[in-house]
C-alpha cells in the first residue's frame, strides 16, 4: 500500500459484498473449475503433483488472453521490493509427558526425547512441521477443523511402557492399533488375560514393533493367531528377534619372532 500510495480499508465483518471485486473474480474461478471438470469426466486424480498440474494449466490458459492488458500495465510499473510472505503461521508449544502438543486445536505426537521442551510448529496448508532449536525434528500431515489428533505410536510407547495402568483409560488408545492383526492381538490377549495383564503384554509387542520392524512382529501376531495360541510378548520376541551370531572357536596366534630375526641378519649380511 506505502508502495502505491494508496490507503488500505478494513471490510466489515460478515460484508462480503464490500469486498466484490476479489469474491466476484473468486466465483468466476470455481464456476471455470467446474466446467472443466466435467469436460474432464472425472475429480479423481492419482496424486497431488497431478492436481496441481492440471490447475496450473487451466490457470494459465485462462491468463493467456489477459497478457496485452498486462504487459500495458508492466510497463508503467515500478519495481516493487518486498519480503517474501511467510507461508505458514508459527506456534510456540510445550511437549508435554505423553509427547504430544496441541496445534491450532489438534494433538500431534512428537519424539519423546522432546518431553517438556518447547518446540516451533509451523503451520503450512498442507503439513505442520516440529523445530527445535532452529532444527526441523519432524513433519507430519496437517490436520484441519478442532479436536482431531495424529498419534505415532512410536513416540508415546516408551511413556506408556513406564505406566501401563494409563492404557485402559489413554484417550488416543485407538491409534495404538497400527493394523487390524494388532487389534485382534489385543483382544486375543484380552481374552485369555487379566485386563492388566493384556494391557502390559500388548504393550511390550508394541514397543518391539517401534525397535523393530512392524512389518515382522505383524507376521509373527498372525501366525499364532491362526494357530490359535495366545501371543505373549516373549513368544513374539523370539518369533522376531534375529537369532544370535555363533562366533567360530579360533586356536590362539602364536607369533614366531624368529622370522623377524633372520630378516635382520639377511639385512645386516647385505650391508657387509
Amino acid at each position: 500500500m506505502r508502495h502505491l500510495g494508496m490507503t488500505p480499508r478494513t471490510t466489515e465483518v460478515g460484508e462480503k459484498e464490500q469486498n466484490g471485486d476479489v469474491e466476484s473474480l473468486n466465483g468466476a474461478l470455481k464456476r471455470r473449475l467446474e466446467q472443466h471438470l466435467i469436460v474432464r469426466g472425472s475429480r479423481e486424480f492419482p496424486d497431488v503433483e497431478a492436481y496441481e498440474g492440471w490447475l496450473q494449466g487451466v490457470l494459465e490458459a485462462a491468463n493467456r488472453l489477459r497478457q496485452t492488458k498486462l504487459q500495458d500495465e508492466l510497463a508503467v510499473m515500478t519495481p516493487l521490493r518486498v519480503d517474501r510472505l511467510a507461508e505458514y503461521r508459527e506456534w510456540d508449544v510445550r511437549v508435554s509427558s505423553w509427547s504430544t502438543v496441541r496445534v491450532g486445536y489438534n494433538a500431534y505426537s512428537v519424539p519423546s526425547r522432546l518431553r517438556g521442551e518447547k518446540l516451533k510448529a509451523r503451520v503450512y496448508d498442507d503439513r505442520v512441521e516440529m523445530h527445535y532449536g532452529g532444527e526441523l525434528q519432524m513433519t507430519v500431515e496437517r490436520l484441519h477443523g478442532r479436536n482431531g489428533h495424529r498419534i505415532n505410536y512410536r513416540h508415546v510407547i516408551g511413556s506408556l511402557l513406564k505406566k501401563p495402568g494409563a492404557f485402559a483409560r489413554y484417550r488416543y488408545r485407538e491409534e495404538l492399533f497400527p493394523t487390524l492383526v494388532f487389534r485382534r492381538a489385543y483382544d486375543a490377549l484380552g481374552a485369555g488375560l487379566t485386563s492388566w495383564k493384556a494391557d502390559i503384554e500388548y504393550l511390550r509387542i508394541l514397543h518391539l514393533a517401534a525397535t523393530t520392524m512392524e512389518t515382522e512382529v505383524e507376521q509373527a501376531l498372525r501366525a499364532m493367531l491362526e494357530a490359535s495360541a495366545l501371543p505373549l510378548a516373549e513368544h513374539v520376541t523370539a518369533m522376531v528377534a534375529p537369532p544370535e551370531p555363533q562366533v567360530p572357536a579360533l586356536a590362539p596366534l602364536v607369533v614366531d619372532l624368529g622370522a623377524y630375526d633372520a630378516l635382520l641378519e639377511w639385512r645386516e649380511e647385505l650391508a657387509s
